[in-house]
């Protein structure tokens, strides 16, 4: 360990910890020049001993770090803060940066009049490098999923609009078909054009269905407060305006007030509610209820509940999977995305929802939604 001008901090065992020691350490003089470093902090700037000791330690800081070091030496000597304990950056002498994070604190007398800094200096420089890196790694990736993204959601766009002008084509031309020849048609015949057009409508829908999918979970999210009754009134209504010919009792508890994007709850509530008016078909009246309530923590706590044919628990975990049925079509059953289409909204908002039921006792969706707006 170089020394000279070497103060005398303790006894050999200091010494020999300080020579030893991997990490960086230096005594500093009350005139900030450099007193005794060890051979760590001599290969960390790339300096013998002999170079710095009596030197004043700010020349091999770096400029941008240079008053705010100062700063903090002044405190730390007039006593106004205990311990330096922060990152700064050094000068190496091929002049490189050098970052380190520097502890330092006052070695004082027994009477307490300051004598010499103490301070420790840990090499982080490949750490930052190393961070530095996958930080632009991240966002490369990032940059580039975002494009892929783009471009998936074109794709998607195109297809759903390529596909839904033939199918239309299909229904128009058997509606007419079934207009003009029906008469002339067995009754074989007739249900094969019911089918064609049935057929038609479904897939139609299926590609609504894969639309709200990809736009829950790509849309950007718009955080606010919104009105959740105002919402489910909105939807029973046009659940309601659909099939007006089908009985319904449709309760909304108002002041149901959540944070989220608008347009995506909306389209959470559709799903939710629209599943509960499905499996409630057979029902002489359908019976669903919203309600709910704000808890401590700011969380919203929602359910819909309806009286319909329910479901079994035991396949509850294929519940929200996409595709999944567990009806067939007979009980109301549909393209098996909304339920999947619910799930991603609520994750992307951070919160929770599942559901309890009972074969023919009606079913419940808890959805829990944070406070806080979705990052």
């Amino acid at each position: 360990m170089s020394h000279a001008h070497a103060l005398h901090p303790g006894d050999d065992c200091f010494r020999l910890a300080m020579n030893s020691s991997g990490i960086g350490m230096a005594i500093i003089g009350l005139d900030g020049t450099w007193r005794e470093i060890n051979p760590a902090l001599e290969h960390m700037l790339g300096y013998r001993g002999a170079e710095l000791i009596g030197r004043p330690a700010a020349r091999w800081v770096h400029p941008d770090d240079a008053e705010h070091a100062r700063a903090q030496t002044e405190a730390l000597i007039d006593g106004r803060i205990a311990t330096v304990d922060a990152p700064q950056r050094y000068l190496h002498r091929n002049g490189d940066t050098v970052w380190v994070h520097a502890n330092a604190v006052v070695m004082r007398s027994p009477a307490g009049a300051p004598l010499y800094l103490l301070v420790q200096l840990r090499d982080t420089s490949a750490q930052r490098q190393a961070e530095a890196a996958l930080r632009a790694n991240a966002e490369q990736h990032a940059t580039a999923l975002e494009a892929s993204n783009r471009q998936l959601q074109l794709f998607a766009d195109a297809v759903s609009h390529d596909l839904r002008a033939p199918l239309r084509s299909i229904d128009s031309f058997s509606a007419l078909l079934a207009e003009r020849a029906g008469d002339a048609l067995d009754e074989t015949s007739r249900d094969y054009l019911a089918r064609v057009r049935s057929a038609a409508t479904r897939m139609g829908s299926l590609l609504a269905a894969l639309s709200d999918l990809s736009y829950a979970t790509r849309a950007e999210l718009k955080p606010a407060a919104v009105d959740l009754s105002l919402i489910a009134e909105w939807v029973a209504a046009e659940l309601q305006e659909a099939e007006p010919e089908r009985s319904a009792d449709m309760r909304v508890q108002p002041g149901l007030i959540g944070v989220g994007d608008e347009r995506l709850l909306k389209l959470l509530l559709t799903e939710l509610i629209g599943n509960a008016w499905k499996f409630s078909r057979e029902c002489p009246q359908a019976r669903i209820d919203v309600s709910g309530e704000t808890g401590e923590d700011g969380a919203l706590r929602l359910r819909v509940r309806d009286a319909g044919c329910g479901f079994d628990m035991r396949y509850a975990h294929k519940l929200f999977e996409p595709f999944q049925r567990l009806h067939g079509p007979e009980q109301g059953a549909g393209h098996g995305l909304g339920l999947a289409i619910a799930q991603r909204i609520v994750e992307r908002h951070h919160g929770h929802l599942r559901a309890e039921s009972t074969p023919g006792g009606g079913s419940t969706f808890h959805l829990e939604l944070p406070a806080a707006p979705a990052p």
